[in-house]
């Protein structure tokens, strides 16, 4: 397998389901905010999201952030979720998922990131031997190098999608 290769495709987050979880076999919920969660940059989450996430409390699993954007963007958000987090992350390096996992109590075999981006939460993810599943982005960003990246990220996924289909 590629280490720009996700274990699991999915449009939205809703979409995961908790028996995806346990194929996976994972507890532990490492999540991106921007794209992930919310659109990038805001504050507000869908209530779809939000009862997905209550969803999957009461069935057990944890959920903790882990972003690579800066605490003042992170915090608040996660304050209203009621979920810990990791800002600055310093995604592709596996530090934060790693530091993720141990904030959860969990081996990081026990884990999944779900994230939008190969080039940060997948590579990320692979490189911290942590399970991982890649969303489309919620709304297409405008900045330049993100269009950029994901010019080359659609390239992956479609391959990702070739190997499956063998």
């Amino acid at each position: 397998m590629s280490l720009f290769y996700p274990d699991m495709l999915k449009n939205k987050i809703t979409d995961i389901t908790p028996d995806d979880l346990k194929k996976l076999g994972v507890r532990g919920l490492l999540l991106d905010v921007d794209n992930t969660l919310t659109t990038h940059g805001s504050q507000v989450l869908d209530p779809a999201i939000s009862e997905w996430l209550d969803n999957m409390k009461a069935l057990g699993f944890m959920p903790t952030i882990v972003s690579n954007g800066v605490s003042r963007r992170v915090a608040p958000f996660a304050k209203k979720l009621g979920l810990r987090y990791i800002s600055f992350a310093c995604k592709p390096l596996p530090i934060g998922f790693i530091r993720g996992a141990r904030r959860l109590g969990m081996k990081r075999r026990e884990c999944v990131a779900i994230g939008d981006q190969s080039f940060t939460d997948i590579i990320g993810a692979n490189l911290a031997r942590v399970r991982s599943i890649q969303l489309l982005p919620i709304l297409p960003e405008h900045q330049i190098t993100l269009r950029f990246k994901r010019r080359f990220e659609g390239h992956i996924l479609k391959r990702y999608r070739k190997s499956k289909n063998k």
